[in-house]
């Protein structure tokens, strides 16, 4: 293959590779919160839902904590080295949960994984919007976003995969294939080389880093990054609810063992996000052709979708009712995911876009940890539903102020 067409490949070949990282982030986080049971054998703290809201909780207030700093880093050192730094670390934290005997040391290993996970999501979604800057932005980042979904799902299998083996053994080979994967990414994943600056924002000469608190200032001022802000912290309150409470719900609901409804949940949701992407990219970068608030009203249809999921959800009994909600929330939330980023490229220059996307992690993750902890003690309560039938008023809110304010001029803002 000659290298002008490898290069013209390459943007997809990137997107393939940061899939499997994608993959790898959200399976590692996601597999604990099916296995409790299993690890409660062991770590008695682990018997009270509280407690493993608690440890829920901590990755996410340190993830959230560390996103906008992390965002700041990837605007200026190299985007490759950071994922590969990111995901070396908390597969090691993986490998070192399989080890662990007691909740203190679960607790503080999660919040180390907070760390290293924050500095992954800024990184490859702002290096993936510098590779697609075409007609097939929204696709391309969908496509990186199901390999969360995927790793979400996959996930769901904790309990099983403990159940045959040991949650020890479990943690352990997450950590070693992680760990494996990280060389092979050194091989293989190129940074996007471009000239950030051109045009982007006048009062800073081409080619020189902007300073990080003038970057900070730079997008506080920006009214419009206040509007994405606020529907995407929002919506990921049931966005982090599903993640963290969603097996347990099936669990009740359904009265079928954990074992069982933990990747019954994490499936239903994984495949139906994977539709809503399917659907959202494409329907996105062709409607913003016509009009550049295509984007917006694709991300609405998503959230509109999530308010009657989040009902049924919450209200619903029985199999079918958990498994057409779960379907519902999966693809709404497919098609809102898969156009965060490039709405966000609509509104914040090239350069800007991963300090910007760490700062709508820090406050999305910190309503989410806010959100799990409360869960928790309705858990313990007995009102896990009715706390996410509750999230569908929240999500109605958002769309209103999404779509009455949000006017994009460009959508490529360099």
């Amino acid at each position: 293959m000659n290298s002008k067409k490898y290069n013209d490949i390459y943007p997809w070949i990137a997107v393939a590779l940061l899939w499997v990282v994608a993959l790898l982030n959200y399976m590692d986080r996601q597999m604990l919160s099916t296995m409790r049971e299993a690890m409660a054998m062991d770590i008695a703290e682990l018997e009270s839902a509280a407690n493993f809201g608690r440890l829920m909780a901590i990755f996410l207030w340190i993830y959230g904590l560390v996103s906008p700093f992390a965002g700041a880093v990837a605007d200026r050192i190299s985007r490759k080295w950071l994922i590969i730094g990111s995901l070396c670390v908390w597969s090691s934290v993986t490998l070192l949960m399989g080890w662990s005997t007691s909740f203190t040391q679960i607790y503080w290993l999660r919040a180390l994984m907070g760390v290293s996970e924050a500095l992954y999501i800024p990184a490859s979604l702002s290096l993936i919007a510098d590779f697609h800057t075409g007609k097939a932005r929204s696709f391309a980042v969908g496509i990186h976003m199901t390999g969360l979904y995927m790793g979400q799902a996959i996930g769901g299998f904790g309990a099983t995969i403990a159940a045959m083996f040991s949650w020890q053994e479990t943690f352990h080979w997450l950590g070693v294939i992680g760990i494996a994967y990280a060389v092979v990414l050194a091989f293989l994943l190129k940074d996007r080389k471009t000239d950030r600056a051109a045009g982007a924002v006048p009062e800073v000469p081409a080619g020189e880093k902007i300073p990080v608190l003038k970057g900070f200032a730079m997008i506080f001022s920006n009214i419009a990054f206040w509007v994405v802000l606020f529907y995407f912290a929002s919506s990921s309150l049931p966005g982090w609810a599903t993640k963290n409470w969603l097996p347990t719900l099936f669990a009740d609901s359904t009265g079928i063992p954990m074992s069982s409804a933990g990747p019954v949940s994490t499936i239903t949701i994984a495949f139906s996000s994977f539709i809503g992407v399917m659907i959202g990219g494409p329907l996105s970068d062709r409607w913003v052709r016509r009009n550049l608030k295509g984007r917006i009203y694709t991300s609405a249809i998503g959230l509109g979708l999530m308010i009657p999921a989040l009902l049924l959800l919450g209200l619903g009994h029985g199999m079918t009712a958990a498994v057409a909600a779960g379907l519902f929330f999966g693809i709404g939330y497919g098609m809102f995911d898969t156009n965060n980023m490039p709405i966000l490229c609509q509104f914040v220059p090239s350069r800007l876009r991963a300090t910007a996307y760490g700062i709508m992690n820090m406050v999305g993750v910190f309503a989410g940890a806010f959100c799990t902890e409360v869960l928790g003690k309705w858990a313990d309560g007995g009102n896990l539903g009715s706390g996410f039938a509750v999230l569908a008023a929240v999500i109605a809110v958002a769309l209103l102020i999404q779509l009455s304010v949000l006017r994009p001029k460009t959508d490529n803002m360099e």
